[in-house]
């Protein structure tokens, strides 16, 4: 079966598009069953033993949201395993999908931004917390940020999101000083060892910034906060202050790139009464 799961990784990676972090976590979810069963062909695999790997999970206490995920992963596998003739029968055709938890996620206030974003912050740092907050970046699409990306004169930046699907999200007069005073910065860094890279982040010592350099710096923002906060958690806090401040849903669910509102329902605090009102709105 291992073979058979290759060729499905590189199905979702050249047909699909999905990016490599996407494609690297059904690896994972799909060699962690391939491990769990003691067969070698896919023709093998029925219902029962589905089932039972899905009771480990949770008898192993894995997070609901772990559970969801793997359980999405053997869907889409087996699916397309009896799509293309591998397998007669779809093992997973009747496997219902796991409801996710509802959970408000974490914010922090705009009082914490402030806080976070006026700490002798150095012009790298200063601009990844401006636009993981003012753009609701994640922390991918901030890492693979090309210098072509940011249009200053326009006052846009573009990201590439989950599925390489593009989207363009405008930046205001702070965030735009801020890059510039970046890339000052950023063009002492190429001359000083000779890159000739488009990447739009690097550290001082020459290195692109990866998504752990990212995770780091967030993290320790949230010390100042005392609080332990992600760059998802800006991510959150973004949807949650325009959401607070009257921006419209479909318009934060755009600047988000979700590709269903519902999705973007989960980033917001707002009354169900007020979620209720524009989903209806927007979908009547």
């Amino acid at each position: 079966m291992y073979q058979t799961i290759g060729e499905y990784l590189e199905y979702l990676e050249l047909e699909k598009g999905l990016s490599q972090n996407t494609i690297d976590a059904y690896r994972r979810d799909l060699e962690n069953f391939d491990d769990s069963l003691d067969i070698e062909n896919i023709e093998d695999v029925d219902r029962i033993m589905i089932n039972s790997y899905v009771r480990k999970l949770k008898e192993n206490q894995y997070a609901p949201t772990s559970i969801i995920r793997k359980v999405a992963s053997l869907r889409g596998f087996f699916k397309w395993a009896s799509a293309i003739g591998i397998i007669e029968k779809n093992p997973a055709s009747t496997l219902e999908q796991p409801k996710v938890p509802q959970r408000l996620p974490k914010v922090v206030s705009i009082k914490e931004i402030e806080e976070m974003l006026h700490n002798n912050l150095d012009p790298l740092q200063h601009v990844m917390m401006e636009l993981l907050y003012s753009c609701g970046l994640r922390v991918s699409e901030l890492v693979n940020l090309k210098i072509n990306d940011i249009d200053l004169s326009s006052k846009y930046v573009r990201c590439f999101g989950k599925g390489s699907k593009e989207r363009i999200i405008p930046i205001g007069e702070t965030a735009k000083n801020i890059v510039k005073e970046y890339l000052a910065e950023r063009d002492l860094l190429i001359k000083k060892y000779n890159l000739t890279t488009k990447n739009f982040l690097i550290l001082p010592s020459g290195r692109f910034v990866t998504r752990q350099d990212v995770y780091n710096f967030v993290h320790a923002q949230g010390k100042i906060i005392h609080k332990n906060i992600s760059p998802h958690t800006l991510r959150h806090s973004f949807a949650t202050h325009l959401l607070e401040n009257g921006a419209d849903l479909r318009i934060v669910q755009e600047l988000l790139g979700h590709s269903d509102v519902s999705t973007t329902q989960l980033y917001t605090h707002i009354s169900k009464k007020r979620l209720k009102e524009v989903y209806f709105s927007i979908n009547s």
